[in-house]
């Protein structure tokens, strides 16, 4: 009888979302249950993020998650991606939170919203905009005023968007996160009093009522950090919790004794940087811990059920000491489920398997998959040096960080002139993250934060030239090291033990628009001939093809013969590339892809194997590692 009750209550939680485009719906947390329409409700919930998929393709990656089983659909909210400057909005295109929040309710999925305002995501700075570092007396992630009416203001413009989406309104928003895993951050962040750290998470639950958000609310936080995390008002529940008799007792004892129980982050892959070994994990693992789960009355969301891709400059960044920064890879596939291109995996089937078993309801059928296509060979005709000199100089007499340039991504070039030579070595331990350092535009060396690489030997002659190329490979986004977050070059540049001052010159070089042959001086511009690529070896250059496919479908650019950069297609950034691995191969949405002539334009920072043509290949490649750490 108790397993036909169950099932019953499971069965629930799958028809219910069929009918979230009618009105009136409510949502609940009470008796110890989720309760949808005053019936208990079991939440199956799949992560998944707007920004890192075309928003073209998010109606068939819902789909995907209705036929995995699932009957929520949650995300985080980039705070940095809608307000890339202070004050100007951006809730376009990719970045168009509420027609992705219709397209889940249309599609008979719930949706759970997790705004932050800090996120971790692996993404850019956890979520905050870079240029929150500018601010005079701002400190991130505390009770501090500046910081709080910052938040403030990006939670009243976010409530603009999508308030009218909670179901209170007759929306599919059912739950809202305060913060995220600030449990783990207070553990790191012994210097501020604990009363500190429960002040400001209030105050974030605080600022989302005083927005207008009234749908219940909820923190996430590993099981063992709830006394830092938790807060009034809102459910806690338990990250990466597969004990469930733990998972019930700390739930228990920081939510009035009882729940309802849910693992807001279960991961069934794991993230991954560049040069290490790419996690994998099995999908009889995570087949096992599903069934766990669903045996025991504990609702999930899985971290991530489809990851997608972290384009142009959005990848963020961890920290130990070992490394000093681990840069995340631009692929975001997560070993999920769903792969980055939207595939079925077996991780998929199994967890699809598992599903059916404690449900009468027929799952949709799985739909088909975006056509893949392959191009054997892109001829890169036109090779141009990196040339700045059109570009503004900045002058200072020591080297200006990527934030006092009012700049945020890409790169920066440092420069100057010696009047004496000097030779010895040079050291740069403020290097924010990898630089190609230049004597009279000839490359003596790389420098590298990830392997603590920050000096290398030089010589400059009389009135020789040092240049310094300086890459931002993300900033960190999680753990107490997101406050220290300024790129390029952070502390003096010291040669021989003595601090090179006086004559330094900086151009801004962010690369958020693609360059732009057509306008670059004729005499700068070559045919890329095997002997014009190797003139220009050692020196960063851009490349320029154009490819006309004969059917257009999603494909992966094989960069593994590469060295380091980026790669535009038709004007988009499609992502950071380095020969280190894991990552070869770089996603390009067919839907970025159009009939007839297509440009590609690949920044190339190493060129220490000129190339004259790229090809792209059907199958994605993320975990050949060419160097170990």
């Amino acid at each position: 009888m108790i397993r036909k009750i169950y099932l019953t209550l499971l069965v629930l939680s799958f028809i219910l979302p069929a009918s979230l485009q009618a009105q009136n719906h409510t949502f609940a947390i009470k008796d110890g249950n989720f309760v949808y329409d005053n019936k208990p409700v079991k939440i199956l919930s799949g992560e998944m993020h707007y920004p890192r998929i075309p928003h073209q393709y998010w109606r068939h990656r819902m789909q995907m998650l209705k036929a995995m089983g699932l009957n929520t659909v949650a995300t985080y909210v980039f705070w940095n991606a809608h307000e890339p400057k202070p004050g100007e909005w951006d809730f376009t295109g990719d970045k168009d939170l509420a027609e992705y929040i219709k397209i889940a309710g249309e599609e008979g999925l719930m949706v759970i919203l997790r705004p932050g305002p800090y996120v971790c995501a692996e993404w850019e700075f956890g979520g905050y905009p870079w240029w929150l570092q500018n601010v005079e007396g701002m400190e991130l992630r505390r009770d501090n005023e500046q910081f709080l009416k910052y938040t403030q203001s990006y939670i009243n413009r976010l409530y603009q968007e999508i308030g009218n989406l909670q179901i209170t309104k007759g929306g599919p928003i059912i739950m809202v996160q305060a913060e995220n895993e600030f449990g783990s951050y207070v553990s790191q962040r012994k210097d501020i009093p604990l009363e500190e750290h429960r002040r400001y998470n209030a105050k974030i639950v605080q600022q989302l009522k005083n927005a207008g958000f009234d749908v219940p609310m909820f923190t996430s936080d590993g099981s063992w950090l709830f006394e830092g995390g938790a807060t009034p008002g809102a459910l806690p529940t338990a990250n990466g919790e597969s004990n469930i008799n733990n998972l019930k007792k700390v739930v228990n004892e920081y939510h009035e004794g009882k729940g309802p129980y849910m693992v807001a982050e279960f991961y069934p892959g794991w993230l991954a940087h560049w040069v290490e070994q790419h996690p994998q994990v099995s999908a009889t693992s995570i087949a096992r811990q599903t069934e766990k789960y669903l045996q025991n009355d504990v609702s999930i969301n899985y971290y991530m059920a489809h990851g997608g891709t972290n384009f142009g400059f959005t990848s963020g960044a961890n920290y130990d000491k070992k490394h000093d920064i681990q840069p995340d890879l631009t692929s975001y596939d997560y070993d999920a489920p769903i792969s980055e291109a939207g595939w079925v995996t077996p991780k998929f089937d199994s967890i699809r398997d598992v599903i059916k078993k404690y449900v009468d309801y027929t799952l949709p059928d799985v739909p088909a998959a975006i056509p893949v296509i392959e191009i054997p060979s892109i001829k890169l005709d036109k090779i141009a040096a990196l040339n700045v000199d059109e570009l503004e100089t900045v002058k200072n007499d020591k080297p200006l960080t990527f934030e006092q340039l009012n700049q945020g991504n890409g790169y920066v070039l440092y420069r100057k002139q010696f009047n004496q030579p000097i030779s010895g070595t040079i050291e740069v331990k403020g290097l924010r993250d990898y630089a190609l350092v230049y004597v009279d535009d000839e490359k003596v060396g790389e420098l590298n934060r990830y392997f603590n690489n920050y000096s290398l030997d030089i010589e400059i002659p009389f009135n020789g030239t040092l240049t310094i190329l300086v890459e931002n490979m993300g900033r960190i986004n999680y753990g107490s090291e997101i406050v220290h977050n300024t790129k390029g070059i952070i502390s003096p540049v010291v040669i021989n033990g003595m601090e090179i001052e006086g004559g330094w010159e900086m151009v801004r070089i962010p690369m958020d628009e693609a360059p732009d042959f057509s306008k670059m001086p004729t005499a700068q511009v070559y045919d890329n001939t095997e002997s014009a690529a190797k003139g220009l070896a050692g020196n960063p250059v851009l490349y320029k093809g154009t490819f006309s496919p004969a059917t257009i479908g999603d494909t992966f650019l094989d960069m593994e013969d590469w060295g380091k950069g980026i790669v535009f297609i038709n004007g988009k950034n499609i992502g950071r590339y380095w020969h280190l691995g894991p990552q070869q191969t770089l996603y390009i949405p067919g839907v970025w892809l159009k009939e007839g002539e297509n440009e590609i334009v690949i920044l190339e920072q190493q060129n220490d194997k000129p190339q004259t043509e790229v090809r792209t290949t059907k199958n994605p490649v993320l975990t050949k590692l060419k160097q170990t750490n």
